[in-house]
């Protein structure tokens, strides 16, 4: 049994503590291959125990992507593999398609099967990845990062309720259970089941824009951008059964975006005292009332810069930020680049 010693890129944050993490300087395609027709071939490493429902998860979100992707399944041995439930599971492939891929993701598989050491068989997987493969793993496929060394002084997620007994097996890795997915561009790392799809689709609009995501995202009948972290989804005391859901109250703000809203104005619509507004809204969202506003008008200030021809100043009014400096110093805090960066890399995307 031994880890092997590959070192990876991995995680910073997007200002402040995010649903998701980013390097600020891979906030658009990274220069990967062929964004003018290159189809991306990513390779699916299904691991004895492997989950069957985030198995299928790059191949259910990629595959919905109008062809810009070729999926493949493979094992380290091109064997079939039990799965954590009743039933093995068999692959079209072997190992040897690991080299060929653009992408390579390992889903979770069962908890008995975690370790600070990699199988050799596993580890001799790895080192057939091509130096330069974006890795993305979901759930405890961090766990075969971590102990393949790509983690070591690094920032990733896995689970919520593992990150104890992550810290634990590895305490040289900077593990935030907070966020839904970490990207460094090169290396992902996401949390449980449904961040799975969080971070397939930021793939997607990573490479090829917004506008393919959402239509990706509403083919698989999932929200193309996730509010809040892990937070939402770690267990709180039950609300009481008169208790009232902040829901209709972020509706209507995404609604007005352009207008200088309050934490008064929101609490007031939603008819809760300014502390058990600002309370009940954490727990449902997972972050501020504030920082969620302002992260709302980043996004759409970002689906403007890729959809429109708007200038900045203009985009700024329309997503409720006082100017245009005030938007360029948002969308630097939240992804690195300024407006124009972010509007030449998304639209040079789309556009031949």
């Amino acid at each position: 049994m031994q880890g092997t010693e590959t070192q990876m890129q991995t995680p910073t944050y997007c200002g402040g503590r995010p649903v998701h993490a980013q390097r600020p300087e891979d906030s658009g395609h990274s220069g990967r291959p062929g964004y003018e027709g290159h189809v991306e071939r990513v390779v699916v490493l299904a691991l004895d125990g492997v989950y069957p429902f985030e198995l299928g998860i790059p191949n259910r979100v990629f595959g919905s992507a109008e062809g810009r992707y070729e999926v493949l399944t493979c094992t380290v041995d091109g064997r079939p593999v039990r799965s954590d439930s009743d039933f093995s599971i068999t692959v079209g492939h072997g190992p040897e398609v690991l080299p060929t891929a653009d992408t390579v993701v390992i889903p979770p598989f069962a908890l008995t099967d975690l370790r600070t050491e990699l199988p050799e068989a596993v580890a001799d997987a790895l080192r057939a990845i091509r130096p330069g493969t974006r890795i993305v793993s979901i759930c405890t496929g961090a766990f075969v990062l971590a102990a393949a060394g790509m983690l070591a002084g690094r920032r990733a997620t896995t689970h919520w309720q593992l990150a104890g007994l992550f810290r634990q097996m590895f305490p040289e890795v900077d593990l935030d259970a907070d966020v839904l997915f970490v990207d460094e561009g090169s290396l992902l790392t996401s949390a449980g089941a449904a961040s799975g799809v969080d971070v397939c689709l930021h793939l997607v609009r990573k490479d090829h824009g917004s506008e393919l995501a959402n239509r990706v995202a509403r083919s698989c009948v999932v929200p193309p951008w996730r509010d809040g972290g892990q937070a939402q989804y770690i267990e709180q005391p039950v609300p009481g059964p008169t208790a009232t859901s902040t829901a209709a109250t972020r509706h209507w703000a995404l609604e007005r975006l352009g207008e200088p809203l309050t934490l008064a104005e929101l609490a007031d619509h939603a008819r809760m005292s300014l502390r058990t507004f600002a309370r009940r809204f954490n727990d449902e969202v997972g972050m501020s009332p504030g920082r969620w506003l302002i992260q709302q008008r980043v996004v759409r200030a970002r689906q403007l810069l890729e959809s429109s021809d708007l200038a900045v100043d203009q985009i700024a009014g329309e997503v409720g930020f006082a100017t245009g400096t005030s938007l360029r110093q948002h969308l630097h805090a939240a992804i690195g680049v300024s407006p124009q960066a972010y509007r030449r890399t998304f639209q040079a995307t789309r556009r031949p």
